[in-house]
């Protein structure tokens, strides 16, 4: 093992990912991880409880972004648009990294235990948006609402974006799909 080198965390993230590609989730071990990162094993479970947390680095860190741009925005941002931005950088960022976005979701397809944890990390995720809503203010309900169905509207962009060999704008279709979301609203919301 070399001299120290930054970012520990993600460069174990890293090298899982390439792991599970080439060998499959259930056969790559956290030694395994810890060696093609270039650091001893014991590093590894001090940064992670398993292989599954290591895989799901990502999500943890859209979180964190998630808040940050949530919490950034001007004062009279509606929940909706808060969302929306924080969900849009990230589709961003997912689309930059496209060959790492097929990679990981052909793992999670191919795993019940890693879609169930996805599934938890996402929530998790709205769950962020929503508190950091609170914190501007939004009643803690509403704030909920809007988090939970960004986040689905979030994944089913990203199905269909994944799915798509032009592979259309991502945040195009995250934007799209609120606005087939609102448009299927509207009626009700009229007759209310």
């Amino acid at each position: 093992m070399g001299r120290w080198e930054p970012n520990p965390r993600g460069r174990l993230a890293k090298a899982a990912v390439e792991l599970f590609a080439a060998q499959g989730f259930d056969e790559t071990t956290g030694a395994q991880i810890a060696a093609r990162a270039g650091m001893h094993e014991r590093s590894f479970f001090r940064l992670f409880p398993d292989k599954r947390e290591v895989f799901f680095h990502a999500v943890e860190a859209a979180q964190r972004e998630a808040v940050a741009v949530i919490a950034g925005l001007p004062e009279g941002a509606t929940p909706v648009d808060a969302v929306a931005a924080a969900l849009e950088q990230r589709c961003a960022i997912i689309q930059e990294y496209t060959d790492a976005a097929r990679v990981r979701h052909n793992l999670v397809s191919a795993n019940a235990e890693l879609r169930e944890r996805d599934l938890s990390k996402h929530a998790e995720l709205a769950a962020g948006m929503a508190e950091a809503l609170c914190e501007r203010g939004t009643p803690d309900p509403l704030a909920k609402l809007v988090a939970h169905t960004a986040v689905v509207v979030f994944r089913l962009a990203f199905e269909r974006w994944i799915t798509d060999p032009e592979r259309q704008d991502l945040p195009a279709m995250f934007r799209d799909g609120l606005g087939e979301l609102a448009s299927a609203l509207a009626p009700r919301l009229r007759s209310v």
